[in-house]
């Protein structure tokens, strides 16, 4: 797992955190959507990190 997928999930664990405390609805809303934002940028850099390795392997890209 690469530093830039590390810090997604660790910012993703830290707005999971501030809703679990947010006291306003709204709050609590905007920090989930942060969440899963985070959690989404980790999943494409894990995804562009396992492509770079296929690609030094010289194992042929498969497409989504």
């Amino acid at each position: 797992m690469s530093r830039d997928a590390v810090f997604f999930r660790s910012q993703a664990l830290v707005e999971r955190n501030n809703a679990a405390q947010a006291t306003l609805q709204n709050v609590r809303e905007r920090c989930e959507r942060a969440s899963a934002s985070w959690d989404a940028m980790a999943v494409r850099a894990e995804r562009a990190d396992a492509g770079r390795l296929r690609n030094a392997a010289g194992a042929p890209v498969i497409e989504d």
